[in-house]
Order: C-alpha cells, then structure tokens, then sequence
C-alpha cells in the first residue's frame, strides 16, 4: 500500500513511517517543516505542504494513488494552547479538515489519526479506558476531541474509515536509525531529564512531591515511540475489515512516577540526575494510566517495550548522538 505520512517529519510520525517501510509499504511524508525535521525524513519522498493551504495539498495526492493517510500534523503543547486557543483551532481542526476534504476529492476512504488522552481531562477512575467521559480541560485536547467527533461524522456521511488513537505519554527512540524526540521547546519529562544530563538543557524541575501517590510525585504512562508505530499499522490493517469510526487508548497499562523516572535515568546512564522541586503546576492530575484492553482484543497490539529502562535507554542513545 502507497501511504501518506502527515506530519511524517516529526517525532511519532518519523517512527512510523520507519514501521511502515518495514512492513513494505510505501510512504510519502507530507510536512511542513515547522516543528518536524527534514532529516528524519528517509523512509520515502517528502512533500512540503502545509495543511493550512488546501491547494498545496493536491500534489501529495496527484503523485501517486494513496490509499490511505496517518495524520500526525498538530500543534501540541497544552499551554500554548491555553495562550493561543485561536492558533490551535485553526491549526488542528482547520487543518484536519481540509486533509479530510482532499482525502475526500482524491477518494481516499482510510485514516489513522494521532489522537491524545488530553480527550478526557481530569480521570475519573484509576485505568482509562474508552468509555471514561472526553471533557478535555485545554484547547489542544478540545481540538482533538473536534476531529474525533468530525471523524465519526464523516463515517456516517461519506463512509470515511477511520481509527483514532488515543495514546498517554509517548517516550523513547530508535536510536540505530537516528531518529527520536526533537521539540523546541521540549516539554516531555523524559526528554528534558536527559538533556540536562547532557548539559544540553536546563536542570530539571520537578512540579510537586505531595501528590496522593506512592512517593509524592505525579505518575504517568510511558509508551514506547516503536510500539505506538506498531499500533498505527495495526490499526491500518484493522480498517480493511472494520469499516467505520474507531477509537482505541495506548500506553502499557502501568504508571511510573516522576521520581521513578529519575531513578530509571540514573540506573541507564550511571549518572545523578540534578533536579529542582518545584510547587505544583495547576491543572496536572496527579495519576494518569491506560487501559489498553481494547487495543490488546481488537488490535492484537501489546508493547513489546514496556520497561521504563528500556524506554529510556532508547532515548538516552539517541540523545548521546544528537543527530538533529
């Protein structure tokens, strides 16, 4: 299958089209360049265009017949959006609409979105799962939420085929094939953990130790970059005999608190992590876990990488090479 990689020059997207090339499709990555990098572009051509500009759009179209889209393309630092809602809008649903309209035109009836747990705002229970209430608490999961709900419109209307994923807190690389977790700024825990290590951030700070949790910290749901990848070709094969709208949750099931990650990052790189603490941030929950139940029965999908020690060992190695 010839598969268009929107946003295929940024971090998730890069990953997958690396899965999907060793899967033996083919891949064309349309991207901007605005936050995604021209270097992790290697798995197929890459067409510069901008979601923004619908006629722009056609050429990554017109090429070569596609039969079907990963959409990755988002603006995605929740507090950003808090300050720029219009941006995030415009940005996410807009431009997911207009990719929708030219699948549309160019009778292209399957898409995988990258979705977010930002869908669900405050948990409700100690595992989420799909049925958990979607009432995001930020314009970057609000916007998410839009094009969910667009994407069960348009199954109804068009007969658009879709699946939304709805992953927690992506983490690690693939560092034999250069590519990892490049954002400016960068506000992942894990990623800004080891860059101070490498003295190629700032010190870390820690927002809180007095949450209701077994050491204080915020604990949260590391998923493996690569086992995501491998859920979106799951996801892709599940569409030729499930038509319709879908949504299932990644992440391995299992929380890990922010000391504990400190302490996996010191167990990889036999270093001491350097750390401030912090007061709370407003608006962080103080446990945020997935159940993947769904995605293990339907999708046939389980991390095959789920150690916080491998996660962030891949992640270390990618960042000791700084490829970009």
């Amino acid at each position: 299958m010839h598969i268009l990689v929107c946003g295929g020059a940024g971090y998730i997207g890069s990953h997958a089209a690396l899965a999907l090339h060793r899967a033996g499709h083919r891949v064309t990555v349309l991207d901007n360049l605005s936050t995604g990098h021209a270097e992790a572009v290697r798995w197929g051509p890459l067409v510069q265009a901008d979601l923004l500009n619908p006629e722009s759009l056609d050429a990554a179209f017109t090429a070569e017949p596609v039969d079907a889209v990963m959409h990755f393309c988002a603006l995605s630092l929740v507090g950003d959006s808090v300050r720029e809602p219009y941006d995030y809008y415009r940005n996410n649903v807009t431009g997911s609409l207009n990719l929708l309209q030219a699948m549309r035109r160019h009778q292209v009836d399957k898409l995988v979105f990258s979705s977010t747990a930002a869908v669900f705002g405050h948990p409700q229970s100690d595992l989420i799962d799909e049925q958990h209430p979607t009432q995001p608490i930020n314009p970057y999961g609000a916007s998410k939420w839009m094009v969910e709900r667009i994407l069960q419109d348009a199954a109804a209307a068009y007969g658009l085929n879709s699946v939304a994923l709805r992953y927690f807190n992506a983490a690690g690389a693939a560092p034999d094939e250069g590519i990892g977790e490049s954002h400016q700024p960068e506000t992942h825990l894990i990623p800004n953990v080891l860059r101070g290590l490498l003295g190629t951030g700032p010190q870390l700070k820690v927002f809180g130790d007095d949450y209701p949790t077994r050491d204080g910290t915020c604990i949260r749901d590391y998923v493996h970059v690569l086992d995501l990848a491998d859920a979106h070709l799951r996801a892709l094969t599940y569409l030729a005999s499930n038509p319709g709208h879908h949504v299932f949750n990644l992440g391995n099931g299992e929380g890990f608190s922010v000391r504990e990650v400190i302490a996996a990052a010191e167990r990889v790189s036999g270093q001491t992590v350097p750390f401030a603490m912090e007061s709370r941030r407003e608006g962080d929950p103080a446990v945020l876990v997935a159940s993947s139940e769904r995605a293990r029965k339907e999708l046939g999908w389980a991390p095959s990488r789920a150690s916080l020690d491998q996660i962030i060992g891949d992640a270390w190695a990618w960042h000791r090479a700084q490829p970009f």
